[in-house]
């Protein structure tokens, strides 16, 4: 079955999602319809459409005229396998002592690593892109360095993976926290997956406003993969939350972006120990002092 995209920007949330929502009265129908900001400081939004058949080209060339966005970009997709696309294109990744690997790489495992099953279909955070991998390199470096935190709190935790990686290095009951609930499922599937139900604290959560985050605090560590503007909004309750000496490890950030948030955190108090650039992204490593 044949999927087509129809693809296009506009400035400001508000027209974004009521774009969306008319895009999901065109005939034919979408099968999907989402709205994202796109993370670079331009102000835009991309407003997207899946169609299992060709869509009306006048009705979207309408609807972009309406809502002030640009014309759509129509494109058919090819048919995939994508068990087997998945299987080729996401092999296993090594992050310091990490290994993250999906299950149809398991004969792969290296005895001496520690291993971290998280299957491609389990929302974000595979450990594929160069914010996961530097979050993980990070924390190898904090253990390395002789660290062992007491607590441990992953902001914005999508599969949980920062928050297993942690558990399964030190004695310690991570809390993560998503503000998406689809995500929290997702992180506690993960930790049954790997072994390790009950081993990491899940809530739906926003930022550090949730009971559980509050009886865990002060941190030891904070752990917050997210993106540049909610970063920048924890930079107090971050500073706030950590305990003396404790450390924050902070990614989801271009390279650009990297010296605005750490002189948020600066703002606060708080030091810059590491910059660690994979690719397009920066994976920033702070602390505390005391």
């Amino acid at each position: 079955m044949p999927t087509f995209t129809a693809l296009t920007t506009l400035p400001g949330k508000a027209p974004a999602e009521a774009l969306g929502e008319a895009l999901e009265s065109l005939n034919p129908e979408p099968t999907g319809v989402g709205v994202f900001e796109i993370e670079d400081g331009s102000g835009l939004w991309e407003v997207g459409a899946y169609f299992t058949e060709a869509p009306d080209a006048a009705g979207l060339a309408l609807l972009a005229a309406m809502h002030g966005a640009k014309d759509f970009t129509v494109s058919e997709l090819p048919e995939t396998d994508w068990v087997a696309h998945v299987k080729r294109e996401l092999s296993p990744v090594t992050a310091g002592r990490f290994f993250v690997y999906g299950s149809h790489d398991a004969d792969k495992v290296p005895a001496d690593a520690v291993p971290l099953l998280i299957e491609a279909a389990m929302a974000f955070g595979t450990g594929h892109h160069g914010t996961t991998q530097g979050c993980l390199r990070a924390i190898d470096r904090l253990a390395t360095a002789g660290e062992v935190p007491a607590s441990v709190a992953d902001i914005g935790c999508g599969t949980a993976v920062l928050a297993m990686a942690a558990a399964r290095i030190w004695d310690v009951t991570p809390v993560a926290g998503d503000i998406d609930p689809v995500a929290v499922e997702v992180a506690d599937a993960n930790l049954a997956a790997n072994g390790m139900a009950g081993r990491v604290i899940c809530v739906e959560a926003t930022g550090f406003d949730h009971p559980e985050i509050a009886k865990g605090a002060p941190f030891d560590l904070v752990l917050a993969n997210i993106l540049k503007g909610p970063l920048i909004d924890l930079a107090a309750d971050t500073a706030r939350q950590l305990a003396p000496g404790g450390h924050a490890v902070l990614s989801g950030l271009l390279n650009e972006q990297a010296d605005e948030v750490t002189a948020a955190y600066a703002a606060e108090g708080l030091d810059l120990v590491q910059a660690e650039v994979i690719g397009d992204w920066t994976t920033l490593t702070l602390r505390k002092p005391g």
